[in-house]
């Protein structure tokens, strides 16, 4: 069995920073250190003040420490992990294009009325369950031990579960389309007409080689 270190160590590029960022906030707020209110996005602050870090802070905030918090970490660390390993194997800067792509799907849906929200981080880990479950879709998957379903359908069974507990649903519903949307662009579109529409773009690769070198420095610096 693996220590805890050693499993944070073999998680691949992307999702460990994404964890990790997520969790680094979660503990500046818990601990007073940074006020949510600060890093949600209001695009009256945004354009109005020029307080244009909203539109990135935002997604690593996905609440204080509690049961749903935990849970949505431990999705970044199952799905976003298996999807970082299994189908954008050798192809991480196509993921990260996928997460800026989910990101900036999210940003446009949110300044819509109906789908505002002020935090978008839940919204980006529900984006990675969806295209996990369209890239899996016959796994088998058990839900907290009380029911078996295949994949494809997790999406749905974790938004009727947040009916259930009460949970706000928009964060859940914002996570479906802007994961349909990059599916259908990517898989159901090229599929049916032999075209990519969203193919990663050249800025993405020198900007990963980038992140690269210097989570390289970073680790040997600390070694």
């Amino acid at each position: 069995m693996s220590t805890p270190a050693e499993f944070y160590n073999s998680l691949p590029p992307i999702c460990k920073a994404y964890g990790t960022l997520c969790l680094a906030v979660t503990t500046a707020c818990q601990l007073r250190l940074l006020n949510p209110n600060y890093l949600g996005l209001d695009y009256e602050l945004v354009f109005l003040h020029l307080q244009v870090w909203r539109l990135f802070t935002n997604f690593f905030f996905i609440g204080f420490f509690s049961i749903n918090f935990g849970i949505r970490l431990l999705m970044i660390a199952r799905y976003g992990v298996n999807l970082e390993k299994g189908p954008f194997d050798r192809r991480t800067a196509d993921f990260l294009w996928m997460m800026i792509f989910g990101a900036l799907s999210l940003l446009v849906l949110s300044a819509i009325p109906i789908f505002q929200t002020g935090y978008l981080g839940i919204s980006l880990v529900f984006m990675l369950i969806y295209v996990w479950s369209r890239e899996f879709p016959n796994a088998q998957i058990n839900i907290y031990g009380l029911v078996t379903l295949k994949a494809f359908y997790l999406p749905w069974a974790m938004l009727a579960l947040d009916v259930v507990f009460g949970s706000p649903l928009m964060s859940d519903l914002l996570g479906i389309i802007a994961g349909h949307l990059y599916y259908f662009l990517t898989v159901l579109h090229p599929l049916s007409t032999g075209k990519n529409l969203l193919k990663t773009p050249k800025w993405v690769y020198p900007y990963f080689a980038w992140f690269l070198s210097v989570k390289s420095y970073a680790v040997r610096s600390i070694v």
